[in-house]
């Protein structure tokens, strides 16, 4: 059976159950049909526990894909079945993918949640409000200004967006200006709302957004147009996390999706510490790779949210390695040689997590293709650089599949957390730190426009933000076709972006877009209902 067809023949639990049986009482819980609801912790205190936070991150990714979420829900899983309280916290789909190529973001086999097609569809109707709100602020904007424009905005720098891959919105007219539509994953409502601590902090983050700026140089903010409170009322129930099931009919929390290659890449703030509240153990991930999404998520989430990561599961494929070890034939034929080529490239994302301070497990996700040599070449490589390594099979097993990478888990370890930079450092200096450190540059080239970006922010006094780097997720470099880990290369700042309702600044490498296009033949020309359920859908 493919994805779809176990979730649609999967035993679920009325929501309400689960709920309960984590101890979240019913007043707390807004039920959205039989296997889907939203919840408000309005009447918990902090519990007397020490919950632990979970990362689960993984090697530079390829088109195969690794797993990270298949990984996360089985190791939630397997946690639940040694009797500890597990919450996996994971982010939305986006439906522009879901109809492109890339597919949902529920797991995979026996490890996913459910139900399946509604969460990578509508599911509960978050990133319709966040789509709502950033496209009424696009059109206070214009209304404001074609009411006689009292703020005088010469120009506008916010842009409406659309949950669509949609190349044709890469470059609009409108009102007679150049302008852009954004992925609703890749919106600053996105990046903000994630990173929101509650209403009061999502209020205020939203009245901060810069929207343009003024004939004497200085930034236009939505507050300036009184639009908070109208953007909080269609925000105010998306807010709240959203909780479903997994197969194993244990919960999952699914809140917020910005993208890891543009945005910060991570489920929202407010999900993870709900979480942390009830659970004993917390299972977190990040976007693509650790580059992307696991230095984010310290440097960004965990910073904003106070958050301090118990452990990082860094995930590995079989594939992957023969991938960016240079993988010509077949990547399903065994190629000792790429395979061999290719833990440099998991190596590298090793080495930069240790430099954050934390513990590191590095997990093979395993796949029917993978044959038995090569995986005891797996376990070599990692014994003789004295990883603490597993293998995970919940695929096909679900969360028996990791118990292994569960019991490794709870190995109690002291760990010394720290982030890569301080907040007080120049903005130049934390995009080199990053950069070089991170990504292994030899040097960073900056453009004339984002030097003269970078001097208009030091111009009105905005500072001590930390940064967002948009680039390629195939590769440490800004170019996705330098794979495995690529050396003595450069790349170019093109232009940076003030996001300072969400709190960064983000840093643009590369030919990165905003806004997807779709493949020649998309997932859209299969994706049916027969009979009442939905088909095809991966």
């Amino acid at each position: 059976m493919n994805d779809i067809e176990i979730s649609n023949k999967s035993i679920k639990k009325p929501i309400t159950e689960v709920i309960k049986n984590i101890g979240i009482s019913e007043e707390d819980t807004y039920i959205c049909g039989k296997y889907k609801a939203k919840i408000c912790l309005k009447n918990y205190k902090e519990l007397e526990h020490n919950p632990k936070l979970i990362l689960v991150t993984a090697m530079s990714p390829t088109p195969y894909g690794e797993g990270k979420t298949t990984v996360s829900i089985g190791l939630s899983d397997a946690l639940c079945r040694l009797n500890y309280k597990c919450i996996a916290c994971l982010r939305e789909p986006s439906m522009g993918p879901v109809f492109g190529f890339k597919g949902g973001a529920t797991g995979g086999g026996l490890a996913q949640v459910v139900p399946m097609e509604d969460i990578n569809l509508h599911f509960t109707g978050d990133l319709h409000a966040i789509t709502s709100a950033n496209n009424l602020i696009s059109a206070a904007i214009d209304n404001h200004i074609y009411f006689g424009n009292k703020l005088d905005i010469k120009k506008v720098l916010f842009k409406r967006c659309v949950d669509v891959n949609d190349r044709a919105l890469r470059r609009v007219k409108l009102d007679g200006r150049d302008e852009s539509f954004t992925i609703t994953a890749a919106s600053e409502v996105m990046a903000l709302f994630t990173l929101a601590k509650d209403l009061d902090d999502l209020r205020e983050r939203l009245g901060r957004i810069v929207i343009g700026i003024n004939s004497k140089d200085e930034y236009v903010y939505v507050r300036d147009l009184n639009l908070e409170g109208s953007l909080v009322a269609l925000l105010k129930d998306a807010i709240n996390p959203n909780v479903v099931q997994t197969l194993e009919n244990n919960p999952a929390f699914i809140h917020g999706g910005p993208f890891a290659n543009i945005a910060h890449g991570c489920s929202s703030i407010i999900s993870t510490k709900t979480a942390m509240k009830v659970a004993d153990y917390v299972v977190t991930e990040a976007g693509f790779g650790a580059d992307l999404g696991a230095e984010k998520f310290f440097d960004i989430k965990c910073r904003v949210g106070e958050l301090t990561p118990y452990k990082v599961v860094l995930v590995s494929t079989i594939k992957a390695l023969k991938y960016h070890g240079g993988c010509t034939g077949s990547i399903y034929d065994e190629n000792y040689d790429a395979l061999e080529k290719g833990f440099a490239n998991l190596d590298k994302h090793y080495a930069n997590l240790k430099k954050f301070g934390v513990n590191v497990i590095v997990c093979l996700n395993q796949y029917n293709t993978d044959s038995d040599k090569e995986i005891e070449v797996f376990k070599k490589h990692c014994m003789d650089k004295g990883y603490d390594y597993t293998i995970s099979n919940s695929y096909i097993a679900g969360g028996e599949g990791s118990i292994d990478l569960a019991n490794k888990v709870l190995e109690e370890k002291e760990s010394n957390f720290n982030y890569l930079y301080e907040l007080d450092e120049s903005y130049m200096d934390k995009i080199n730190k990053v950069c070089k450190e991170i990504y292994g540059a030899k040097d960073v080239k900056f453009s004339d426009e984002a030097i003269t970006k970078l001097k208009f922010l030091e111009k009105n006094e905005v500072f001590n933000l930390p940064i967002c780097v948009a680039k390629t997720q195939y590769s440490f470099s800004d170019d996705k076709n330098k794979l495995g880990v690529p050396t003595d290369f450069e790349v170019t700042v093109k232009d940076v972006q003030l996001y300072l309702g969400a709190g960064f600044l983000t840093v643009y490498l590369g030919d990165i877009l905003t806004m997807p296009g779709l493949p020649e033949k998309p997932n859209y020309e299969v994706i049916d209902v027969e009979n009442g359920e939905i088909i095809n859908l991966s």
